[in-house]
């Protein structure tokens, strides 16, 4: 059973930056890509961006792309969201995502962190 773990999450005001972490209990065929989700209150949760432990390819929702970079850093199973220049809409819960290399969707799922921008 995979577990994630994220953290960082927080209050920030428009402009602000934060730094989302999720640490994984594994890299292997079952974690192949790691992605992050959101949630905003009402709303669907959706993409925001993956990565791979193996070579680093990374891939963005429109609604972040310049603005959010994610990384990894895989000695420590680490992969981060380093999030810039944050907006109001940027509000919601983050989830850190695995999903294996032959899944069509992604399988496990953190417990989320909470991003509050104000205005």
């Amino acid at each position: 059973q995979v577990q994630l773990v994220e953290s960082g999450g927080g209050l920030v005001q428009a402009g602000g930056s934060l730094r989302l972490s999720c640490v994984a209990s594994e890299q292997t065929f079952t974690t192949y890509y790691m992605g992050w989700f959101r949630q905003a209150p009402g709303k669907d949760r959706v993409f925001v961006a993956r990565t791979t432990w193996r070579d680093g390819y990374t891939d963005y929702a429109d609604s972040v792309k310049g603005r959010f970079t994610i990384s990894r850093d895989n000695a420590k199973n680490t992969v981060y969201l380093q999030m810039n220049n944050l907006k109001p809409e940027d509000t919601a819960v983050y989830y850190c995502a695995s999903r294996s290399l032959s899944s069509s969707g992604f399988d496990y799922w953190g417990q989320g962190t909470q991003v509050t921008v104000s205005s």
